[in-house]
């Protein structure tokens, strides 16, 4: 948190106009071959990064390690395999782009590419796969409004879907107490752990470490 070393810095600007316009038109374009046209028409089928950034998100992500973009519109009732799944993989199509955007970046790490390279070019490198992951694992927590929530839904069956909707209400409360949490105390911060646990993990599974 508040890490503001240049390659770092970098690294999370790269994040936000290439990766959060990737993650966000992943959604589009999976939603879009699915039959819904909606954000199509409400110009978010496009890289650019006007079309998606939202400022809170984005200042965020520069001061920590997570942030959002602009939610991409869908009408789950257009999408083929129905609301509950179709919408589910239009919710898994964005964490899938941080994980390949990490793992694209990890291949030629792993290759031995950065090895000769300046610390700073590789502390960006780390830090791109790193912030990607923990963007990843992050939009995959299942509370509303974040992705998990839908894949969640097109997950577990047709019954426990509908158990599980009406909690759904309650998720940004949740997810504001747990970011409460994590300032009031270090010993209360299970957001920071799952997160920076799972970042480690999946980080080094991926650079070979």
């Amino acid at each position: 948190m508040f890490d503001f070393d240049i390659p770092t810095l970098l690294a999370k600007v790269v994040i936000l106009l290439v990766g959060f316009p990737i993650h966000e038109l992943a959604h589009a374009w999976v939603a879009y071959r699915l039959g819904d046209n909606t954000a199509k028409y409400q110009g978010r089928l496009t890289l650019n990064p006007l079309a998606h950034l939202d400022p809170l998100g984005s200042l965020l992500l520069l001061v920590s390690f997570i942030g959002w973009a602009k939610p991409v519109p869908v009408n789950p009732y257009r999408l083929r395999y129905g609301p509950r799944v179709g919408h589910a993989i239009v919710a898994a199509a964005g964490p899938a782009s941080n994980l390949i955007m990490a793992a694209l970046m990890a291949i030629p790490w792993r290759l031995g590419a950065f090895d000769n390279a300046s610390p700073a070019v590789q502390q960006f490198a780390l830090m791109f796969v790193g912030v990607n992951v923990a963007l990843f694992l992050f939009n995959l927590i299942p509370l509303a409004p974040l992705d998990g929530s839908s894949v969640l839904s097109g997950v577990v069956g047709e019954r426990l879907a509908a158990v599980l909707r009406p909690l759904q209400t309650y998720g940004p409360i949740i997810l504001m107490g747990l970011f409460l949490l994590s300032w009031v105390s270090p010993q209360m911060n299970v957001l920071g752990r799952y997160l920076n646990q799972g970042m480690v993990n999946i980080t080094r599974w991926l650079l070979g470490g």
